[in-house]
């Protein structure tokens, strides 16, 4: 199987903190992700002064009443806090990812020359954005929270006419409420985009816990996102439906367990399980005493372990057969004892 790319989302849990973030960035690496995603905006150009919170924003912040604007101004980076962040990633041995929220934010990460754009399941309805994306010329991962099969769609139109290739676009199952139910988070939905599109899929999580992704491993999601943070308890929109330091090491884990685990698909004998096959399986053995010249009845045989003898699918052979020799009950039945 494919080695899964698993990127660790700090998303906006750096609450606007260099050293939390960079902390971040450790964090991801030791777990072993291939990547760290942050967000970067250009506020004012992305988000109007009358926008609200989700519910989920609201509920999580305790700031019913602070805005969309005056909560993710808290959380811009600028271009050095972002050189920064790319400085600590090759330090630490991890790549660097952000998504871009606006036009002028996915110019400046193509200026930062990141390897890919990771387009947000908010923004795959915007299309002078998508024309943006498309124009870097760098492969293109999106998500589809939110989305509707005809969204994808004109997604993919825009992507493929503004020349992006199709293998290099892979889309990410999305369910964008924090944290997800699990009865909303169909995971069929990635076989129903692959079959559609006939492009790599993925998962982006917002669940609790670490099974749903696990599980999109096992049904081919070749990339898988996931929020975390430092500690579920810090203030923040994001922090209590991401995973904590252990917990994105133990998914990383268990996601490459699973990869070993799919295997190629053949059906045969494995090499560590070859050892007990002899020991687990049976073979045909007397049931009694036997003295030479007795034609062998299906009373005088019994199918007991160990196996390497004669095997029981064979007894209809065996049944008729004249032993050649005195045999002791118990004994493993050879072919080279019977006529």
């Amino acid at each position: 199987m494919k080695r899964t790319l698993i990127i660790a989302e700090a998303g906006v849990n750096h609450n606007g903190e260099l050293e939390i973030a960079k902390r971040l960035i450790e964090v991801a690496s030791e777990a072993g992700a291939d990547y760290v995603k942050f967000q970067t905006a250009k506020v004012a150009s992305s988000v109007s002064k009358y926008a609200p919170k989700a519910e989920y924003q609201k509920a999580n912040t305790g700031l019913a009443d602070e805005s969309m604007l005056e909560m993710v101004k808290k959380f811009e980076l600028d271009k050095t806090f972002h050189e920064e962040l790319i400085k600590h990633c090759k330090k630490c041995g991890i790549r660097f990812l952000s998504s871009p929220f606006d036009v002028e934010s996915v110019q400046l990460l193509h200026d930062l020359k990141i390897d890919l754009i990771k387009v947000p399941s908010g923004e795959i309805t915007n299309l002078p954005y998508l024309k943006k994306v498309a124009a870097t010329g760098l492969p293109v991962i999106f998500s589809t929270g939110m989305a509707t099969m005809e969204d994808i769609e004109a997604t993919m139109n825009v992507l493929l006419h503004g020349g992006v290739k199709k293998e290099n676009i892979t889309i990410l199952h999305c369910n964008t409420q924090y944290p997800t139910p699990y009865a909303d988070v169909n995971l069929k939905a990635m076989n129903t985009i692959r079959e559609k599109f006939g492009v790599a899929v993925g998962y982006s999580d917002h669940t609790l816990g670490i099974e749903v992704p696990i599980a999109a491993v096992s049904l081919g999601a070749v990339v898988i996102e996931k929020h975390f943070t430092l500690d579920r308890s810090m203030p923040g929109p994001d922090h209590v439906a991401s995973l904590e330091p252990g917990e994105l090491k133990q998914m990383v884990n268990a996601i490459r367990n699973i990869e070993m685990a799919m295997g190629n698909g053949i059906k045969e004998v494995t090499q560590s399980e070859s050892m007990n096959r002899d020991i687990a399986r049976k073979s045909i053995h007397l049931a009694r005493n036997i003295v030479k010249g007795t034609v062998l009845t299906e009373s005088d045989i019994a199918m007991k372990r160990p196996g390497g003898g004669i095997s029981p699918m064979e007894m209809e052979k065996v049944i008729g057969k004249t032993v050649k020799k005195n045999l002791e009950e118990d004994r493993m039945l050879n072919w080279d004892d019977i006529d």
